[in-house]
């Protein structure tokens, strides 16, 4: 275990209203059982994929790990919620606990994966800091909230915002909502230039050793006096989504300010941070010139939708060059054509990690880039199942060249269970739910017999089933069956028709 300090709450603070409003600080911790995975795996949703035994397998290992690594809140720590521990140091991690959130929301009837984020809320300072990692089992977290490598990267927002999509939890929504407003003022008050944008560090960041700042500064714990384009895109996208949080729950004239933020930053990015000869985003240096590193990073601006339309093709075309992110196992956190870029140990340098690829396949998706989306989900799955035959177990990252077993943590579940189970369901299947709207769009490309039966949606079970065509060209046969209404949206070859059950 790292080293920690302990909060002083006799530190001067400037309290922030929103925090005074944050149920989670001071609430009593849960009381409940762990489920085991033996009890509930035939609770869970069952994918079938035919001939795709290894796909399944894989995916029910996935759970096994995940359901073993449950905890139970320590309260002299300040936990407050069950929890999935983020399988790395005794420390709850902030961004991998918003991403493990991204696929165990199909498992959230069993257990409810996002109350994990409940204990960074119960951790809130009272001026709306948020420590990146906090300690388990003693009071304490890992970093002051004046060091540069101390909170993010803001991906809460998104993280509430999915579940809700996902459930249609009001009572979640109304409850995050101050916690999150509060987290986010008080990176703007903390982690901006005079210009509006935001900084951050590699350990920040989340992509430790990308090669984004002078070599001589550390990478990890150094800003480097830039602008950073990621960070930039996340509070934008935090801003533009606690919004539409006020929106639904009536609470709009609080959000003026992420509005004019928004803007702000909206504006910035595209004018500031773009390089029309290569037609990529950069970070932007403290001399106003762009970093020229190409890395995962600036395509957080997909999922923000702030892109000029005379941009995007040429923006998204990196994604589909081969001397650059179309690796054969995709996407590499750092461009090959970069100096640094490592084929096999590079960690961020090359690595392929599961939450930067789904990150980038719903930006894809939100774009309209179906097909592409597809290929590289295609592309990633195969290389984890490949990995998962050879080894039995999921790695906290893969190589972008070969796909056998490399010196990441293995048994990362953790975010790595992102790519047997959300990428096999929404982008592999093609199978994505709105609990608001109750209804599931399924994008059929498989032609095995394929679907899942078990499919949460709000308060429905679904089953859905698409029979084994002999090719793509074949029309495809589906079956749905839900204990509530639903409407399925089937998308196939141009044509679109709706299934109702």
């Amino acid at each position: 275990m790292g080293k920690h300090f302990k909060v002083n709450d006799n530190l001067c603070y400037t309290d922030n209203p929103h925090v005074k409003k944050n149920t989670f600080i001071g609430m009593t911790p849960q009381d409940e059982e762990l489920p085991k995975y033996e009890d509930i795996k035939d609770r869970l949703p069952k994918p079938i994929w035919e001939g795709h035994e290894d796909a399944i397998a894989c995916y029910n290992k996935v759970w096994e790990i995940g359901f073993g690594n449950l905890r139970k809140p320590n309260a002299e720590a300040g936990f407050v919620s069950n929890f999935i521990d983020t399988a790395f140091n005794g420390y709850l991690f902030m961004w991998d606990s918003a991403f493990i959130a991204m696929f165990a929301k199909y498992a959230s009837r069993i257990f409810d994966f996002q109350r994990t984020l409940d204990n960074f809320y119960s951790h809130q300072h009272r001026d709306g800091f948020i420590c990146r990692e906090i300690c388990e089992d003693e009071p304490g977290e890992q970093w002051t909230r004046d060091d540069p490598c101390s909170t993010g990267p803001n991906v809460l927002p998104w993280a509430e915002w999915v579940h809700f999509q996902s459930t249609g939890d009001m009572d979640r929504l109304s409850r995050v909502f101050d916690p999150l407003c509060a987290y986010h003022r008080w990176l703007h008050l903390n982690r901006t230039w005079q210009d509006g944008t935001y900084w951050s560090c590699g350990n920040a960041c989340g992509m430790d050793n990308l090669p984004r700042i002078d070599p001589e500064l550390d990478a990890e714990s150094a800003h480097g006096w830039m602008s950073w384009i990621d960070v930039c895109a996340q509070q934008y996208l935090s801003a533009v989504t606690l919004v539409k949080m006020a929106e639904i729950l009536g609470r709009q004239d609080e959000t003026k300010w992420l509005e004019r933020e928004a803007e702000q930053l909206k504006k910035l990015i595209n004018e500031q941070m773009w390089d029309e000869e290569t037609g990529f985003y950069y970070d932007k240096r403290r001399d106003g010139s762009l970093s020229k590193v190409k890395t995962v990073a600036p395509f957080w601006l997909l999922i923000c939708g702030i892109l000029p339309e005379d941009r995007l093709d040429r923006f998204v075309s990196h994604l589909d060059n081969e001397n650059e992110f179309k690796r054969p196992n995709r996407v590499p956190a750092l461009s090959m054509d970069h100096e640094y870029y490592q084929a096999l140990f590079g960690y961020w340098q090359g690595g392929v990690w599961a939450p930067t690829n789904y990150m980038i396949l719903n930006g894809l998706s939100d774009n309209g880039y179906h097909r592409m989306a597809r290929e590289i989900a295609m592309a990633y799955h195969t290389y984890v199942i490949e990995v998962f035959k050879q080894t039995g177990t999921v790695f906290e990252y893969y190589s972008p060249e070969l796909p056998y077993n490399n010196s990441g943590k293995r048994d990362f579940v953790g975010w790595s269970g992102i790519g047997p189970v959300a990428v096999l369901f929404e982008y592999v299947f093609g199978i994505k739910g709105d609990a608001q709207k109750k209804r599931i769009t399924w994008r059929v490309e498989c032609t095995e017999k394929h679907g899942i039966s078990r499919y949460p949606l709000g308060d429905a079970t679904v089953e859905l089933l698409c029979e084994a065509r002999g090719c793509d060209e074949e029309r495809p046969v589906i079956t749905v069956k839900s204990d509530s209404p639903v409407t399925v949206e089937v998308i196939w070859q141009g044509e679109s028709w709706e299934i109702t059950a």
